[in-house]
């Protein structure tokens, strides 16, 4: 199973995100994932900047890692069209090593555009067209489509890859693998489901990686990680049917006033037991998947966990 590290933009400033990658690649993860916000999940994370702005630059000081969103909505915030040109110009400056990964996304990021949040059922139907759009300009040639969601006239992408970009759509149940698989090559899900794996295999995608992501947070103090990641990542228990729903920080804020510290240190490993991590991350092997990136909590606190991951985390992970 492959390790990578989350670029995550809501906790730390685009210019030290930036500086971050290029430490993560040193320190020998294999790939890395970033996120697309427009607002952080909680006020105490205190960050989001412009992902593909950052995507641009982290493909300049990275060499060798492969890159990709984790995830990008293409239906409310951006149009299909401009996300499958940005997508090729990622892949272009990164010499072929981009991933576009795609989701349904959540209202805390596309509610301020002011188009409104549609039901669960759209989004996906939302999805799906613009997946066919992406589809349909990545095999080159003008594109012109009247669909119930989105329309595009004479679109065309004047500088495509000679490595077309490698689609990962974000899954959730039966419903989303069927309808996204065959439009995707890999698959990205929050949760080690083994039965979504299987499924998404025989559902007809093109690609061979199940991508997951599990947030960790490191300290040599566990108390202060414990803390930390009750700070910063107590939203994380809601699950995805909550988390798509609310529309900003102080929702967020209020739907996890009851979440205790020892409910998140049950669910993420804290401190610097490299057995713990290891043992989190035995799941996702076990359900199937290829590739786990991981989320360090703390925008302050990277650089030290990157420097236990060279040393002790990622040595660890890779003998098992």
């Amino acid at each position: 199973m492959r390790i990578g590290y989350t670029l995550m933009t809501e906790q730390v400033s685009p210019p030290d995100l930036v500086r971050h990658a290029a430490l993560a690649e040193a320190a020998g993860f294999d790939f890395e994932v970033m996120s697309d916000h427009y607002f952080p999940w909680l006020d105490e994370q205190g960050h989001s900047g412009y992902a593909w702005s950052m995507l641009g630059a982290v493909t300049q000081v990275t060499e060798r890692v492969d890159l990709m969103t984790y995830v990008t909505c293409p239906t409310v915030r951006y149009h299909p069209a401009v996300v499958a040109q940005k997508a090729a110009t990622v892949q272009l400056l990164s010499g072929g090593r981009f991933t576009l990964g795609v989701g349904s996304g959540e209202n805390l990021n596309e509610h301020v555009v002011g188009r409104g949040w549609p039901s669960v059922d759209v989004r996906h139907e939302m999805l799906v067209e613009a997946l066919e759009i992406i589809n349909a300009l990545f095999d080159g040639g003008y594109v012109t489509r009247e669909g119930k969601h989105f329309r595009v006239d004479s679109a065309k992408l004047w500088d495509l890859p000679e490595s077309r970009v490698p689609i990962a759509a974000a899954v959730s149940g039966a419903q989303s693998v069927e309808a996204l698989a065959p439009l995707a090559d890999h698959m990205v899900t929050t949760e080690p489901d083994g039965d979504l794996v299987e499924s998404w295999s025989s559902a007809g995608s093109r690609g061979e990686r199940r991508i997951g992501q599990m947030p960790i947070c490191f300290d040599t103090d566990r108390d202060a990680a414990v803390q930390r990641a009750h700070e910063q990542f107590r939203w994380f228990g809601g699950g995805w049917k909550v988390n798509a729903e609310l529309p900003g920080t102080a929702g967020f804020a209020g739907a996890s006033q009851f979440v205790r510290p020892e409910d998140v240190a049950g669910s993420i490993p804290c401190g610097d037991d490299v057995g713990a991590v290891v043992e989190a991350a035995a799941a996702w092997r076990e359900a199937g998947f290829t590739d786990l990136a991981l989320i360090q909590i703390g925008g302050d606190h990277q650089e030290e966990f990157l420097d236990w991951a060279t040393s002790e985390l990622l040595p660890a992970l890779r003998q098992t």
